[in-house]
């Protein structure tokens, strides 16, 4: 990137698409012992690109970001049976609801891309970005050729 000087502050920054290709990054993140809601505003914050000096809340960033482990997570126990996630098809009396208790032994992977759905921003780029979400339960081979550029512990 560029060095931007005084004058530049009043010039919105255009960042063109082979440069965000240039600068991509893989983040790679182990779920092991972490909070559902933190590991999942860090996953948003990569996704929706506020790490970098140019954010833009209508620029999508490119960024990928792998979790592995997502069985792993910790809750506090309360949580655990007051959390409640709906789903309603649009027929009469076709009201289904779970808890988080039941949805983290269901579908563990689930409730870690509710959380982060619900912390990006609701904007037309909210589905690409949960896109390059890629969440597996355990260690997996399927993504070796990954080759992330920074590592969470």
């Amino acid at each position: 990137m560029e060095k931007f000087t005084k004058k530049d502050l009043n010039k919105t920054l255009r960042v063109k698409q082979d440069i965000q290709q240039k600068y991509r990054k893989r983040h790679k993140v182990d779920a092991t012992n972490k909070t559902l809601w933190r590991l999942a505003v860090d996953i948003a914050n990569k996704l929706s690109w506020k790490g970098k000096v140019s954010y833009s809340d209508f620029w999508d960033g490119w960024d990928f970001v792998l979790v592995e482990n997502v069985w792993k997570i910790s809750v506090t126990w309360k949580k655990l049976d007051e959390k409640i996630y709906y789903s309603y098809s649009g027929y009469k009396w076709n009201l289904k609801q779970i808890t988080l208790r039941n949805l983290l032994i269901k579908n563990p992977a689930k409730a870690l891309w509710y959380a982060v759905r619900w912390m990006i921003a609701k904007n037309k780029l909210r589905d690409p970005r949960m896109k390059r979400l890629k969440l597996v339960v355990g260690t997996t081979t399927q993504y070796d050729n990954f080759k992330p550029l920074n590592l969470y512990k």
